[in-house]
């Protein structure tokens, strides 16, 4: 027998925690009065409450934020299609949490339930002071607040451990069924970890593992994104008294974690701003806003990435899971054409600009045929053909029927 291939190991992406898809959400998460409803309030232009009083977002708003993207941009410059669609973050504005949410105080049990409907997590840390802004805490303490909303977020995950592994600890016990030990000597670990303070994404998990963890979706799992709210005084200078004790703190128990510093109050006044006041105030401060950052990390978080369609029509940015392969890439333009997927056309977009057509790339080898092992790549620009099926009638711009 010929010896079998070996798996190219570096085409497949390493196994994720969390829920597969691409209408995950990002959840913006924090003690009350931090800036939150203010922040999401600047990041979707929406009219989210924002008073000053703890639990004024009572159900979570939540918003589609478009993906700020130079070569979409550029992509409708070039065709001047009749329709543009960028790619969306889903934004979730959640209620803030306080001491012993976990045991249902203040609005607790809601509040953490949607953050497990949220798929990463954008955490609001208030390093402002303002008197007319009442800190629930009484006082402005980031480092504590830290510790408050990761100390929640654990317990949550303890007490759901505690009752899911009694009844498999029974079942394995009692009842004999020693199916059940991989998924007990998996929850073990998540219970060891918890108690060690630790969140079960800081963990390291093989693939049997991450299948586990993925039928429980524990809070703990999911990527954070920390962003630390300055008054705009320190924010265009750069300096507050706290930094470097957050960092410290996220150095120790969030290692590696992104960190971004803004300003709610800069960016709800930016907004505000014709785009010639903007300009003129942002470079008289020597300055910039950081929502266009804050919003392609949180759209990276949750690994997803994303292909264009592009033509006279459309130009359309399609959102799929990172490492996704052509077939299941077509499927998101419509579900016959990853039925009767033939093979993926496709060109990068920096070769696209180089050489600016599509022509153009063929005659320099830049156009090429990809089958249904290809993934597809984040920026790609892709033409599939297909045998089109009962049921598709039009194909579009994206689609080549045969």
């Amino acid at each position: 027998m010929p010896p079998k291939k070996k798996d190219d190991a570096s085409n497949k992406p390493p196994p994720l925690i969390g829920r597969m898809g691409t209408n995950l959400k990002i959840g913006i998460v924090g003690l009350p009065n931090v800036g939150k409803s203010t922040f999401f309030n600047v990041l979707t232009k929406s009219q989210a409450a924002a008073e000053n009083f703890p639990f004024c977002t009572i159900d979570p708003n939540e918003s589609r934020v478009p993906v700020p993207d130079a070569r979409f941009d550029f992509l409708c410059e070039h065709f001047q299609p009749l329709s543009k669609v960028p790619a969306f973050l889903n934004v979730v504005d959640i209620a803030g949490l306080v001491k012993g949410a976990h045991e249902g105080k203040g609005l607790g049990n809601s509040f953490l339930s949607n953050i497990n409907a949220c798929d990463a997590i954008f955490h609001c840390i208030r390093a402002f002071s303002d008197e007319e802004i009442i800190h629930v805490e009484g006082d402005v303490d980031p480092v504590r607040d830290l510790e408050i909303i990761h100390g929640e977020i654990r317990l949550k995950d303890m007490e759901y451990l505690n009752k899911h592994l009694d009844g498999i600890e029974k079942t394995i016990l009692r009842g004999g069924d020693k199916s059940k030990k991989p998924e007990l000597d998996c929850l073990v670990r998540v219970r060891d970890a918890l108690n060690d303070g630790k969140w079960v994404r800081q963990l390291t998990w093989d693939a049997k593992e991450i299948d586990i963890l993925n039928q429980h979706l524990f809070l703990t799992a999911k990527p954070v994104i920390y962003l630390v709210n300055l008054s705009e005084k320190d924010y265009i200078r750069k300096k507050n008294k706290w930094l470097g004790k957050i960092k410290e703190w996220i150095d120790t128990f969030d290692s590696g974690a992104s960190v971004i510093l803004f300003s709610a109050a800069l960016e709800s006044k930016l907004v505000d701003m014709s785009p010639e006041e903007k300009e003129k105030f942002l470079k008289e401060n020597e300055t910039q806003s950081v929502l266009d950052k804050i919003i392609v990390i949180g759209y990276k978080a949750l690994n997803l990435a994303y292909f264009f369609t592009s033509g006279k029509d459309e130009v359309k940015a399609w959102t799929i899971q990172v490492g996704t392969k052509a077939p299941q890439a077509a499927g998101r333009i419509h579900s016959d054409m990853e039925k009767g997927f033939i093979m993926a056309e496709v060109m990068s977009f920096d070769d696209f600009k180089e050489y600016g057509s599509e022509n153009a790339c063929k005659a320099a080898g830049k156009y090429k045929q990809k089958g249904k092992e290809y993934v597809v790549e984040d920026g790609d620009i892709v033409f599939v053909k297909f045998n089109a099926g009962a049921g598709l009638t039009a194909g579009g711009a994206a689609a080549k029927k045969k």
